[in-house]
């Protein structure tokens, strides 16, 4: 339909036609409105079911639950006792560059959002010309005076949405959105995650540097006593060759235990977004982390709070929508297009009623022979779909293994640590009866090396179920999509 009637007479007929032909296409955009509402296309969106246990293997009072990962978690690092962690992981926010990549593609996500709902109002522009043009008639001997045309529109064109494919774009924009800021909170918990992880084993290194240096001295006095007793005459010259050996040997593991505290003091600085040469962390003269206990009753709701699972959801919502996009592309498009203005000469005289012109139409397309275009696209959207509702899948699976994992892990090092520091103890015993018994001569020196060497693994492996406690319980809050405290509540 194109209906175009430039008003060069004012005439009350003429109104009274432009009058109902404004009518009748505002009524047909209205009918057209309408029926847009109801006519998208497309299979309603379901979340993909997986099957999920009841209970977790390794603790039965966890129970899974509903969604929840737009919760607060709170600052879950805090339950680990350490200032110097409060701080650095205050950092993490404010300067990783990771968090900051995934914030640039979630407000990406957002202006595509937006972008695309702008499609449902129609687009309005103004255009303007001007000809100058000159014609030569056989009566004038070849003159002619030029003259100048004017032209000044506004124009007006709608789409409307009658088969849902722009609702369904804008549908799909949103979960990729929602999917994006998903991914921001993953990215955030990640680093969040890393920096404890590399924190734990640096005050690790430090502790571990505490023991070997105790030991150093410890052999060292082992050795003066070796050298006194063979200056003497009471102790044989392979004890002090044996009790060097021991301090030297102590001595290059020190060395090493530095070159790792450095390495992990390098990890915290790229976390917090510094460069390793301009930061440090000073040693702290005891260990300084406590495991926190996770009150079972509040872990168990916490699981679908893992930003990974609720993106992975989100993308599987965002390829249902794309199905119906490329569903609609079966259907004719249809378009409405108006435009009013002035054209005319002279410019002095073209805002008048005699100039003014005023032009409506509509018009639909639809492709009749596409070889199977369309029934192609259609069904790979649907692959699509059904790929990510597996990745759903998988990612909801993978969830529920590492919670089973670092439980698993947490049970069993809770047990192993309390094993080891009765070990702990009675190695120190050993070594300090070991070395009175040499001291008075009923003992050679080999045991007392013996029981010193037993002693310090002793110690070194207690530190390590330690860090292994530490860093199992920040990866069983990674794998429950953070921590259980919110605006400070750490009882509820």
């Amino acid at each position: 339909m194109n209906l175009n009637s430039p008003d060069m007479t004012d005439t009350k007929p003429n109104a009274t036609a432009a009058t109902l032909t404004r009518r009748t296409f505002l009524a047909i955009g209205a009918g057209l409105l309408a029926l847009a509402a109801g006519c998208a296309v497309g299979p309603d969106y379901k979340r993909p079911e997986v099957s999920v246990p009841a209970a977790y293997k390794e603790d039965p009072l966890w129970k899974l639950a509903a969604p929840g990962d737009d919760e607060p978690k709170g600052p879950w690092w805090e339950s680990f006792g350490d200032p110097v962690l409060n701080g650095l992981e205050a950092q993490v926010e404010a300067s990783n560059q990771s968090i900051r990549q995934a914030l640039a593609s979630y407000e990406q996500a957002v202006a595509t959002l937006k972008a695309d709902r702008t499609g449902f109002g129609p687009q309005v522009g103004v255009a303007g010309s001007v000809q100058r043009s000159k014609a030569t008639a056989a009566s004038s001997l070849g003159h002619s005076t030029p003259t100048n045309f004017y032209v000044a529109e506004l124009q007006a064109s709608w789409e409307p949405d009658i088969w849902g494919r722009l609702r369904l774009t804008v549908e799909a924009d949103a979960a990729a959105a929602a999917a994006s800021e998903a991914d921001l909170a993953n990215a955030r918990l990640s680093m969040q995650a890393a920096l404890a992880q590399n924190y734990i084993g640096l005050r690790a290194s430090d502790e571990k540097i505490r023991l070997l240096e105790d030991a150093v001295a410890a052999y060292a006095r082992t050795l003066k006593i070796s050298q006194n007793k063979y200056s003497v005459g009471v102790a044989a010259r392979s004890d002090v060759i044996v009790a060097r050996t021991q301090l030297d040997s102590t001595r290059a593991q020190l060395i090493a235990a530095g070159v790792q505290r450095a390495q992990y003091e390098h990890a915290v600085a790229v976390l917090v977004g510094r460069a390793p040469a301009e930061f440090s962390i000073e040693r702290t003269p005891a260990m300084g982390l406590t495991v926190p206990v996770v009150p079972p009753q509040l872990a168990s709701r916490l699981l679908e709070r893992r930003p990974d699972v609720a993106a992975a959801e989100r993308l599987a919502m965002e390829a249902n929508a794309r199905i119906g996009v490329q569903t609609a592309a079966y259907f004719p498009a249809l378009s409405l297009s108006g435009s009013g203005g002035y054209e005319g000469s002279p410019l002095s005289s073209l805002f008048t009623t005699p100039f003014r012109f005023w032009t409506l139409g509509a018009q639909a397309s639809d492709a009749l022979l596409d070889w199977g275009q369309r029934r192609d696209l259609v069904r790979s959207a649907k692959a699509a779909y059904e790929a990510s509702a597996a990745n759903y899948r998988e990612t909801v699976l993978t969830a529920l293994q590492q919670v089973e994992d670092n439980l698993a892990g947490l049970r069993i090092l809770r047990e192993e640590a309390e094993v080891q520091q009765a070990a702990v103890s009675e190695a120190a015993q050993a070594a300090q009866i070991a070395l009175n018994e040499y001291n008075a001569g009923t003992a050679d020196f080999t045991t007392v090396a013996s029981a010193q060497v037993t002693e310090l693994s002793n110690r070194e492996t207690a530190l390590a179920v330690l860090q292994s406690q530490l860093t199992s319980s920040v990866a069983l809050i990674q794998a429950l999509g953070g921590g259980w405290t919110a605006g400070g509540d750490k009882g509820r």
